[in-house]
């Protein structure tokens, strides 16, 4: 693998950047957090995923780079010193190279570690990477998903209690029974309501999940940013971002699209029990299923180059 060696007031620009990208989604929500508060959108890729925000502002340059001068990094998660080799590679002159490796103060990411600590979760994000992106997108879910967490809240409660149904109690049930509901995405389904399970047209499990999920499903395409974050410090955080942002619209068409009342936290809604509705919304999902599986592409392309798949490696 080609090396790259970046100087210090180089790499340190470039964290700077990340921490400012990354910092106008995670302080609002960490300033949030400090008083108690709570966001019915921004919050969720905070409160759901499990990145922290410190993580997830901490900037990294992937595999192939080495860093030059970043011995605060010798106590970072999957980094190491660079070897000799390594350095005169990197197109550092003999002398230098020999001083640096004993000093230890230049880093590069630790693959062999990540590994074999890492190793099933490699092999699920390639397959559920490679096999969503594979699959043929279903576009006439109308994110029916999210109306069915809010099935007969009268009975149930409703899952978001500080917000109010859009059309009420009756008006969110009628919707759930007046649709077909095709849900493929296992994390989404396991929160319907135990009245809306029997009324999905398929039941996902989280064994069947490598096979059911598609790139044009919201959730899916919001985990795209999950699969990203799992396989840090690997691939670097401008991927990391890349399908950050992704999720992040997504999640606000998925809010806007679900029976809760947004308009108070200015949110117009997409109307999605009207013709008109399902046609924006399925604008948007074709968008958003375009980008994942290019997202997912680019991740497959950066873990393949830090570990390459096995010669009879199968997506299975």
């Amino acid at each position: 693998m080609p090396l790259t060696l970046l100087a210090p007031d180089d790499w340190r620009a470039l964290a700077r950047a990340h921490e400012e990208r990354s910092g106008r989604y995670a302080l609002p929500f960490a300033r949030r957090r400090e008083r108690g508060q709570a966001h019915p959108v921004e919050d969720f890729l905070f409160t759901y995923y499990t990145l922290k925000p410190g993580q997830f502002m901490r900037w990294h340059p992937g595999v192939g780079v080495i860093l030059l001068d970043a011995a605060s990094r010798a106590d970072w998660k999957f980094y190491r010193p660079a070897t000799e080799d390594e350095l005169l590679a990197g197109g550092l002159d003999a002398g230098e190279a020999a001083r640096l490796a004993r000093e230890g103060t230049a880093m590069t990411v630790d693959i062999d570690a990540f590994a074999i600590q890492r190793a099933s979760a490699v092999d699920f994000t390639r397959i559920i990477l490679g096999k969503t992106a594979a699959q043929p997108g279903f576009f006439g879910c109308f994110g029916l998903h999210e109306w069915a967490m809010a099935y007969k809240s009268v009975e149930n409660n409703i899952r978001h209690d500080y917000l109010d149904l859009r059309l009420g109690a009756d008006g969110t049930d009628e919707v759930v029974e007046s649709h077909n509901i095709r849900c493929t995405h296992f994390d989404a389904f396991r929160f319907f309501m135990p009245q809306a399970r029997p009324l999905n047209e398929l039941q996902p499990t989280r064994e069947t999940q490598r096979d059911m999920e598609q790139p044009a499903c919201l959730h899916a395409n919001m985990d795209v940013y999950k699969w990203a974050y799992k396989l840090l410090p690997l691939i670097s955080s401008e991927l990391l971002m890349d399908c950050f942002d992704l999720a992040w619209e997504i999640r606000e068409l998925d809010m806007k699209a679900a029976p809760y009342d947004l308009q108070s936290w200015g949110y117009e809604p997409v109307r999605i029990e009207t013709a008109e509705g399902k046609l924006a919304y399925t604008r948007s999902q074709r968008a958003f299923a375009a980008r994942s599986v290019k997202l997912r592409q680019r991740l497959l392309a950066q873990l393949d180059a830090a570990l390459p798949a096995p010669a009879d490696h199968q997506a299975v």
